[in-house]
């Protein structure tokens, strides 16, 4: 859930680790989707994540959206490649942020560019946080609370943020008369 006044996001987590790669996120085999066609884009969404082992599968087989808003990650997320696919397919999984210890640089500005979602760095690292924990991003104040209460302080996006707020660089640049 976001609110887009305040740019509040809640909802429940997806915890991986370093150096998750855009493979990872969305393996080469379904780049030939094409993410302007809708069916294609919920197909990219069904596949999200996809190549990172584990217990819990980010988005359920059978399944387009995921039930994991928020993507808690360490070091450098979405290193690999510069496919502008990885973000898009976990926007249109339903994911509205990932909160990193740090991020690939090529792919924070394809999250940018899209405006799929919010790629936040947290100034804290080392937090206790799993799987299905809840927690509440005020990106604001730059704050994540914990399910225990805690707060993690956030790295502002600055003028990132209405960037992505209004859908991509594209759709901002229509909004701000840049283009026609």
């Amino acid at each position: 859930m976001t609110d887009a006044n305040t740019h509040i996001i809640v909802g429940k987590v997806f915890v991986v680790g370093d150096n998750v790669d855009t493979d990872q996120i969305i393996p080469a085999k379904f780049l030939s989707l094409v993410p302007t066609i809708p069916a294609e884009y919920e197909q990219l969404g069904s596949h999200a994540m996809i190549g990172v082992s584990g217990s819990i599968r980010y988005v359920e087989e059978g399944q387009t959206k995921t039930g994991f808003p928020i993507i808690i990650a360490g070091r450098n997320f979405g290193c690999g490649s510069s496919r502008e696919h990885a973000p898009i397919a976990l926007g249109a999984a339903g994911c509205r942020a990932v909160v990193a210890a740090s991020f690939a640089r090529i792919f924070f500005r394809n999250c940018i560019a899209t405006g799929e979602l919010y790629p936040v760095e947290s100034v804290e690292q080392g937090f206790e946080i799993k799987t299905g924990d809840e927690v509440r991003i005020d990106l604001d104040d730059g704050i994540m609370v914990l399910h225990s209460g805690k707060r993690i302080e956030l790295a502002p996006l600055g003028e990132a943020m209405p960037v992505i707020d209004a859908g991509g660089i594209f759709e901002y640049s229509r909004q701000s008369g840049l283009l026609q």
